[in-house]
């Protein structure tokens, strides 16, 4: 704030005694009464002896710079006591102005886990992101109790948690697959075994034949339930596991990557509050020492409030300089979040996708393998359609007869 040209309010007001004139850094003309140390927008009356009343606007003391009216005269009103930050994510921190009578806004954010948003009573509900889907990046900004009501879980969290479960479901999958692949190749074992088995291998004829087949179906169907488990090994459960644990490793750099961000948010806006705080100490010094003025004036003083001042301004440099970086870490984290809820999204999608990929492979496989069952058992179907007794019984007395003479009776 600065003062105007001497003779300027000369030449255009004639102010009551004791009553002085200042610009504002907006420009804004105000009177401060160096007498009473009292400030106002309005012009004082110039009428002898009526002394300007107080309107909306007048504090106790004048406006100032870094603990300073624009006279030199040293003072701190309580409109400066102390700076607040605004809290509004995307826009930069405004602190306290040190216009006269302006009172602080209400605020209008809230902070979760040292991140601002907008107050859902103040603010307008936000535009979303994705508006025509459920997206992730649209529902998973606040906080959420857990359902024992012991605590608050972030949705973050939440998202990853979910991530995680279904790695949990996924390996279950391949686990259910493996234990799958064990049954088939024990069935196959136990098949090629049974085919060994030499009961009723004595059978003749064509019902031998087909007897002879129903027990080479037995080695052909286990062949085909080798094949099978084989192809389940590598077509089902290694994929599965191997999409596994590469999902593993994008949860972990999704989660490392935001809990840094989170930390680095945190610490940046424990600093604004330590600033804040070193702000309020560095003016509540320089109002003592004002006020020290104000009782008894000495060079000593003097030097006390130009010190003081500095340091004032210094801590005011300081907070605003912490301001910024918050903002910063706090678009920078706002950034990421939506971009690692998007992948986080996008990778949910895509295991989802694999494994539907690989049940139907599954589900392909196994009709495969009985279509294979039944070629296994369609020669015996031919050779059983095949079977006739009588010709088995010429054919057996063909090979094992005695003779055919009939015995005659004896003559007397």
């Amino acid at each position: 704030m600065v003062p105007p040209p001497p003779g300027e309010e000369s030449q255009t007001v004639i102010l009551p005694p004791g009553w002085q004139s200042y610009l504002s850094p907006q420009g804004r003309r105000y009177y401060v009464n160096t007498t009473t140390n009292e400030t106002t927008w309005e012009r004082p009356s110039s009428s002898p002896g009526i002394s300007a009343s107080p309107g909306p606007h007048r504090s106790s003391l004048p406006p100032t710079v870094n603990g300073y009216h624009a006279s030199g005269t040293p003072a701190h009103p309580p409109e400066t006591a102390h700076m607040s930050l605004r809290k509004s994510t995307g826009d930069s921190q405004n602190l306290g102005s040190s216009s006269p009578g302006k009172k602080q806004s209400k605020e209008n954010t809230i902070t979760i886990n040292c991140v601002t948003f907008p107050h859902p009573d103040t603010m307008p509900e936000q535009q979303l992101l994705k508006p025509t889907e459920w997206s992730y990046c649209d529902y998973f900004w606040a906080d959420k109790k857990d359902p024992q009501g012991n605590g608050t879980v972030a949705g973050f969290e939440l998202l990853l948690q979910k991530q995680l479960k279904g790695k949990q479901m996924q390996k279950e999958m391949s686990e259910f697959i493996r234990e799958r692949i064990k049954i088939e190749e024990e069935y196959a074992k136990n098949l090629a075994k049974l085919s060994q088995n030499s009961l009723a291998a004595q059978e003749e004829g064509s019902l031998g034949e087909a007897w002879a087949q129903v027990k080479k179906s037995l080695a052909d169907e286990a062949e085909v339930h080798l094949k099978f488990s084989a192809k389940l090994h590598s077509e089902v459960e290694k994929p599965l596991m191997n999409f596994r644990e590469n999902f593993k490793k994008d949860m972990k750099k999704c989660d490392h990557h935001i809990a840094d961000l989170r930390k680095q948010l945190a610490s940046r806006y424990a600093s604004v509050e330590k600033a804040r705080k070193a702000l309020t100490e560095r003016q509540r010094d320089l109002e003592m020492k004002t006020q020290q003025l104000e009782i008894k004036l000495s060079n000593k003083t003097e030097e006390d409030i130009k010190k003081a001042r500095r340091k004032s301004t210094q801590a005011g440099d300081d907070l605003m300089r912490c301001v910024d970086l918050y903002n910063q870490a706090q678009s920078k984290w706002f950034e990421e979040m939506v971009t690692t809820t998007l992948e986080l999204e996008r990778l949910e999608v895509e295991r989802v996708e694999m494994i539907r990929q690989h049940l139907c492979q599954y589900t392909q496989l196994r009709h495969e393998t009985d279509m294979f069952n039944q070629s296994t058992v369609e020669p015996v179907d031919q050779l059983l359609r095949k079977v006739d007794p009588a010709k088995d019984r010429e054919l057996w007395v063909r090979e094992h007869k005695t003779g055919n003479i009939r015995p005659v009776d004896m003559e007397i």
